[in-house]
């Protein structure tokens, strides 16, 4: 690291103040993107299509690192492990954030072109594994390219960190017995971050069967967002949209997807407006439709 660099860290240069939100804006990111706290992570990714790795060489922010859902935020599939994108083990996770260069005090800005929806799938893990200095780009990259905030094609050097010591806050999983228990004796609120057609059971594109947990109420990623791929909504339409789907102080909350990627959207939506005891079924709907003996249900509630 260039003494330049290290004399910054040391200052503390980032008013951290002004990212105590989770959700930053492109203005923020362009004041704070050359100093050497803020890392910068390109999580795009697509469930069928391109690879993300082929949209991040076409174009990126500057100083950003591309990171890969499957190889960095996710564990192997396979037995013993829950659904199609099982959590990355702390000491994999914690070789991850070394070779991207986050440190303890370091301030990660996730984005991508879809709102978020893979985005958050960083910030929930440096959550579970106790590191408070994950962010969000409110309305991605398409939000910083209409700021004015140019691409690149050239990829950036970041120095590797010293390798962090994490624990797992196991508190903010639920795993299949939970799932179920919940879901036959109606305590709490499911809710099931898929596209509408696949809750209901109408399209299943991936996995064993269609349709949804029962008692879960469709939450799709795309409705905490002011459009597709936009921003997301204010605070006072998240609470009336989470309120509606019965979310209230004291009431267990847990969110599912397909695989637990996008389930992490709405659980940052309930972290902005102050519910962020939520917790995710990590195996999400792939896990619960590849066991024959629980229940699916199709159509509505």
């Amino acid at each position: 690291m260039r003494n330049g660099d290290v004399q910054k860290r040391r200052s503390h240069s980032i008013d951290i103040a002004l990212a105590e939100s989770p959700l930053v804006t492109s203005a923020w990111l362009s004041e704070h993107l050359d100093d050497p706290r803020i890392v910068v992570a390109d999580v795009r990714w697509y469930l069928q299509g391109k690879p993300g790795i082929e949209a991040y060489r076409a174009g990126h922010i500057r100083t950003a690192i591309f990171v890969e859902v499957d190889r960095d935020l996710s564990s192997p599939p396979g037995p013993g492990r829950p659904g199609r994108h099982p959590l990355p083990d702390p000491d994999a996770f914690a070789d991850f954030l070394a070779r991207i260069g986050v440190g303890p005090d370091d301030v990660t800005v996730a984005y991508d072109d879809t709102g978020g929806s893979t985005a958050a799938r960083l910030w929930w893990l440096l959550r579970y594994f106790g590191h408070g200095g994950g962010r969000v780009l409110d309305g991605g990259i398409q939000a910083w390219q209409a700021a004015g905030g140019a691409l690149t094609t050239a990829t950036p050097e970041r120095t590797p960190a010293p390798r962090m010591t994490l624990r797992p806050r196991r508190e903010m999983v639920v795993d299949k017995a939970r799932m179920k228990e919940m879901a036959l004796t109606d305590r709490g609120v499911l809710l099931d971050a898929r596209a509408v057609e696949r809750y209901e059971g109408k399209v299943e594109v991936i996995d064993a069967r269609p349709g949804h947990v029962p008692g879960a109420l469709s939450a799709p990623f795309v409705e905490n967002l002011s459009a597709p791929g936009g921003p997301f909504r204010s605070r006072a339409e998240l609470e009336q949209y989470y309120a509606a789907l019965g979310v209230a102080s004291g009431r267990p909350v847990v969110a599912y997807c397909g695989s637990g990627v996008t389930a992490c959207h709405d659980l940052f939506a309930l972290a902005l407006i102050g519910h962020d005891d939520a917790r995710l079924y990590e195996g999400s709907w792939s896990e619960w439709a590849a066991d024959r003996t629980l229940p699916a249900t199709l159509g509505g509630r």
